[in-house]
C-alpha cells in the first residue's frame, strides 16, 4: 500500500529537518547580541576606558596626598625630630600663642 503524504507531514518533516539549525541560529545570535551588548560587550569597553581615566586620575592624587602625609610622618619621626613641625602641631592642637604673635587662619 502506498503511503500519502499530505501537506501536514511535508510541514512537519520540513520543520523538524530546520529545528537545530534554527536553533543553532538562535543560540549563535543570542550570544552575539550579548558579546556586542552586553555589560562587559564591546559597547562598554568604551565606559571602561573612561572609568579606567578616572580611577588613574583619583589614584595620582591619592598618591600626592600620600606622600605629603609621608613626609609629615618623616619630619615627625621621634629620634630626630624636625622643631618646626612639632611647634606647628603642637601650636594647633593646644589652640596655643605666644602674646605677641599674630595667627592667620589659612583654612585647612
Amino acid at each position: 500500500m502506498a503511503r500519502v503524504t499530505t501537506k501536514t507531514s511535508k510541514l512537519r518533516k520540513t520543520m523538524r529537518k530546520a529545528a537545530w539549525p534554527a536553533l543553532g541560529l538562535t543560540l549563535m545570535a543570542f550570544f552575539g547580541a550579548y558579546a556586542v551588548l552586553g555589560p562587559n560587550g564591546m559597547f562598554a569597553y568604551g565606559d571602561y576606558k573612561r572609568q579606567l581615566a578616572k580611577r588613574e586620575r583619583d589614584y595620582a592624587v591619592l598618591d600626592r596626598k600620600r606622600e605629603v602625609l609621608k613626609n609629615r610622618v618623616a619630619l615627625l619621626n621621634p629620634d630626630h625630630a624636625n622643631p618646626d613641625m612639632v611647634d606647628e602641631m603642637v601650636r594647633r592642637e593646644l589652640n596655643v600663642a605666644h602674646p605677641d604673635e599674630v595667627i592667620v587662619p589659612l583654612g585647612n
